[in-house]
């Protein structure tokens, strides 16, 4: 059986879904998982180019360096290739659901999710904000990572 993949998904991949790609990450490691793991936007606005550098700055605060991600934007096979694929927010679920292919092989859901007390809640969204509200997505990120990386443990 090959490893499972993980996609991370906001608007542009330039702030929240590359820091939850890189907490995912580290979490992953840290646990000794096996796991595909990438980021992606639902526009194209930034593919190619590299993310925020408030959204750089944040994660290297935690030892992370994401300065050679690039931001793409969503494709058909992802949803062939990706078993989970979790949204940073209710719009890109809602585009991302619009865009899936009718035979897909990935779960799609909101991200959020999996913190109990947050269903149905966005990952902030910093672009317009401060660097307090990168620090805030970050947090959100990570601890939505511990807990994905607990349930693929169990």
């Amino acid at each position: 059986m090959s490893q499972p993949a993980v996609l991370f998904v906001c608007l542009g991949n330039i702030c929240r879904s590359p820091l939850a790609e890189a907490a995912f990450r580290a979490e992953a490691v840290k646990a000794g998982l096996a796991v595909s793991i990438d980021s992606a936007g639902t526009g194209n606005w930034h593919v190619g180019n590299p993310p925020d550098p408030r959204a750089q700055a944040v994660a290297l605060e935690h030892g992370i360096d994401i300065s050679k991600y690039r931001a793409r934007q969503v494709k058909e096979e992802d949803f062939l290739h990706f078993g989970q694929i979790f949204a940073l927010d209710s719009q890109n679920l809602q585009d991302l659901k619009r865009v899936a292919p009718r035979r897909t092989l990935a779960k799609v859901g909101l991200l959020m999710d999996l913190v109990p007390g947050r269903e149905g809640t966005a990952v902030i969204d910093p672009y317009y904000g401060s660097e307090q509200d990168f620090a805030e997505a970050w947090d959100d990120v990570s601890e939505a990572a511990r807990r994905l990386v607990a349930r693929m443990l169990r």
